[in-house]
């Protein structure tokens, strides 16, 4: 199809980004009154966010490893109160079956 059958294309600008990785990404953009290009911009190669300081582009984002309900559970308890509530689950559980 030519541009007779689809009509004239919009006027468009691009703008550079860099990833921390140091790949370049060249998106372009629509030219409309006030329209600007965002600060960042992901990174189709390797998904890190990537922005328009070569020299400085953004830090990759730190993804916090999953944790398991056992894993909370410690970050609030100390292994004394884990000892107690033990304990006491026990003597109740010992006390429903009588012995």
């Amino acid at each position: 199809m030519g541009e007779a059958e689809r009509g004239e294309a919009a006027p468009r600008f691009w703008v550079s980004y860099w990833c921390a990785n140091g790949h370049e990404t060249r998106p372009s953009f629509s030219v409309e009154a006030g329209a600007e290009a965002p600060e960042s911009w992901d990174c189709p190669r390797c998904g890190f966010p990537a922005g328009q300081d070569k020299e400085n582009p953004p830090s990759p984002v730190r993804n916090e490893p999953y944790k398991t309900h056992l894993a909370y559970v410690k970050e609030r308890r100390t292994d004394e109160d884990g000892a107690a509530i033990l304990d006491e689950a026990l003597a109740a559980l010992r006390a429903r079956r009588g012995g």
